[in-house]
């Protein structure tokens, strides 16, 4: 800053000084506030919850591991029929259930896609055409 000799610039300066000094302070506290509430552990979770639920990898990866740890549950259940004591046949339907759960889990858009495939040829009721009744009603 320059050397200032005059009284009335003196004063001026001092005034801009302390208007820029009063904006600093306003801005100051307005950030200590916003960082006060968002460091409220409402607000954390709140935000917490909020990232969760709009990032779509995140519910994509949190689903396939769902799918893919309940298809392999019920493929040990279906090798597992009846409680069986053989165990040979627990550690062979345990190594089952987690080959099935890794592989469904790794590639979720594969096993979606062979769903709607089994979904369209085969479990899709095939449409019935009805002939078409021309002007004349026959």
């Amino acid at each position: 800053m320059e050397n200032i000799s005059a009284t009335v610039a003196l004063k001026n300066a001092i005034q801009r000084l302390e208007v820029e000094q009063a904006i600093s302070g306003q801005l100051l506290k307005e950030q200590f506030y916003f960082t006060y509430e968002s460091l409220k552990p409402v607000n954390i979770l709140r935000s917490t919850f909020h990232e969760v639920v709009t990032s779509p990898h995140l519910i994509d990866d949190i689903l396939g591991t769902a799918v893919g740890l309940a298809t392999g549950f019920v493929s040990k259940k279906i090798v597992m029929v009846g409680a069986s004591g053989n165990l040979i046949r627990k550690l062979f339907g345990a190594v089952l259930q987690l080959g099935v759960t890794t592989v469904v889990s790794q590639h979720p858009e594969t096993i979606k896609s062979i769903g709607q495939f089994i979904y369209q040829r085969i479990l899709r009721k095939k449409e019935k055409v009805l002939p078409r009744i021309n002007e004349s009603g026959f």
